[in-house]
């Protein structure tokens, strides 16, 4: 009782714990939970740029991060070109310490947590989609003492997959492709979640009017990842609710109070007894 805000950054189903707790005496909580979140390449993006930049939303800290853009939607016209490149730098990606200079991702959190994600090869596999690099275990010495995977692309994803709709929390892309602006906006929307996304487009009107269309927390515009402390963050829809950071962050840590004070108080007289 003595606790007026409980704020929660982590996973959904401990999110959904800490509202029924809080039910019990109408606690106020703030909760940034998961997401699956969806990158958007356009075929006039600058491919360069979109290609560097699909990399490090999904691959930046093996993944581990809850804004990774581990959806990649590729328009149809360049989805091949596009996907080829992709698969050939994830190839060579450099795995290991992190104390090492040379290091580009290290490993995942836990053993457990190697094995969920493991876990969701073999989901992917089995429901159709084609694994085009990586799902395993890295060999060598070096990887003995730490739980490393392999970064892991999948493609001839759809919709429907497990592999798509959850959130993986590690070093996997799934790829779909689109056809229209309308199509890409429906796919990208169509999760539980609501945290984050981009738009690669040097066509600005597009990517800003599909931006406003997609029902995210934080839709970034030709890049991925950057945050300010002066720009709210949180999610849509089963991604949590409330925001940290910002004006807006610090505000959810006040409740509002409005105090009255009559200047010239005098008798209302509405009953005349």
């Amino acid at each position: 009782m003595d606790v007026d805000l409980v704020s929660f950054t982590g996973g959904i189903e401990t999110g959904k714990t800490i509202m029924r707790s809080a039910s019990d005496n109408v606690k106020k909580i703030a909760l940034e939970l998961g997401g699956k979140n969806p990158n958007i390449v356009f075929a006039d993006a600058d491919f360069e740029t979109a290609v560097d930049q699909a990399l490090n939303a999904a691959f930046f800290h093996g993944g581990q991060v809850c804004s990774a853009g581990s959806r990649l939607l590729v328009e149809e016209s360049i989805h091949d070109t596009f996907v080829d490149e992709l698969i050939k730098r994830a190839s060579r990606i450099k795995l290991g310490n992190g104390f090492d200079d040379t290091t580009e991702s290290g490993p995942l959190i836990s053993a457990e947590h190697r094995e969920k994600v493991e876990g969701y090869i073999d989901v992917g596999m089995n429901e159709g989609a084609t694994l085009a690099v990586g799902g395993k275990r890295p060999e060598g010495k070096e990887f003995e003492n730490g739980f490393f995977f392999e970064p892991t692309i999948f493609t001839n994803c759809t919709a429907d997959m497990r592999i798509v709709q959850e959130e993986i929390f590690g070093p996997v892309i799934t790829v779909e492709t689109f056809t229209t602006k309308e199509e890409a906006i429906e796919r990208a929307n169509d999760t539980i979640y609501g945290l984050a996304g981009a738009v690669f487009s040097n066509d600005i009107a597009k990517a800003e009017e599909v931006a406003e269309q997609l029902r995210m927390g934080t839709v970034w515009i030709n890049d991925f990842h950057p945050y300010f402390a002066q720009a709210p963050w949180g999610g849509y829809k089963q991604s949590g609710f409330g925001r940290e950071l910002g004006k807006i962050g610090l505000e959810e840590y006040t409740e509002v109070k409005h105090i009255f004070r009559n200047q010239k108080p005098a008798p209302v007289k509405w009953f005349n007894s």
